[in-house]
């Protein structure tokens, strides 16, 4: 496992080393399970992304992008992605026949390499060995489809702190529908008023509200150029450890 290395600048006028509220709807004090988010949350897994992507389209003749177009393209799931890159464009249709020889390509690199260049972002591992120790049950709900998820959980290390995994096909409808997180919390028999949303995205806090959950969001991670806090989540935190600390 690597653990990836941040540059980040606190949030002006807040303070470096504190979390930074949003709302005052999250109380750490009746939270019995945190879900997380694993891409752009708990891994920075755009190394990945981005090769299998351009290797796909070396193999179907197409003109490759940058790893920085690749970072603005991911939170949707794995067909958009695929999309995405087919087309350059977030929401545009690329041919359905250029679509399916793309994904069937995509899915046999990623399946081979989804781990070789992704790190896991400084302070994860620290902050899921603290929160394993306290009276909470914690999973990780995601897009990213089986069997990728779980072999990027594996792989990265990550798997010994959770007792469920939600991937993007476990469920009929992925975020920011809230069924992926109404499955985690009906799973353990937890009301959903005692449940967190950990993520990096809009995805995240439209789906934890939907859900009526709160969420805490990071500002590193993948969502699309825009600052998650202007998608007003409960909290952000520059290093998950902050969140941690509100647990003991």
């Amino acid at each position: 496992m690597i653990e990836k290395q941040l540059d980040l600048a606190p949030d002006p006028g807040n303070g470096a080393g504190s979390p930074l509220p949003v709302s005052n709807l999250f109380d750490p004090q009746r939270v019995r399970l945190i879900l997380f988010d694993l891409d752009g949350t708990l891994v920075d897994s755009v190394g990945d992304l981005a090769w299998c992507g351009n290797t796909m389209l070396e193999r179907l003749g197409m003109a490759v992008h940058d790893e920085q177009a690749a970072r603005s393209w991911v939170g949707n799931g794995l067909e958009r992605f695929v999309k995405r890159v087919l087309t350059g464009a977030m929401d545009a249709e690329p041919a359905a026949d250029l679509y399916q020889r793309g994904v069937e390509i995509f899915r046999e690199l990623y399946a081979a390499h989804a781990s070789d260049r992704s790190v896991v972002y400084p302070g994860v591992v620290e902050t899921l060995q603290r929160l394993s120790t306290r009276e909470l049950k914690l999973a990780c709900v995601t897009n990213k489809p089986e069997p990728f998820t779980s072999r990027l959980i594996t792989e990265m290390g990550l798997d010994v702190y959770f007792e469920l995994v939600v991937a993007g096909n476990t469920t009929a409808r992925k975020k920011p529908d809230p069924m992926p997180l109404h499955f985690a919390a009906d799973h353990f028999g937890l009301e959903y008023d005692r449940c967190l949303m950990v993520g990096d995205s809009s995805n995240d806090v439209v789906a934890a509200r939907s859900a009526g959950f709160a969420i805490a969001c990071v500002p590193y991670g993948y969502n699309h150029g825009q600052d998650i806090r202007l998608s007003n989540p409960d909290l952000v935190v520059e290093n998950l450890t902050l969140l941690a600390d509100l647990f003991r």
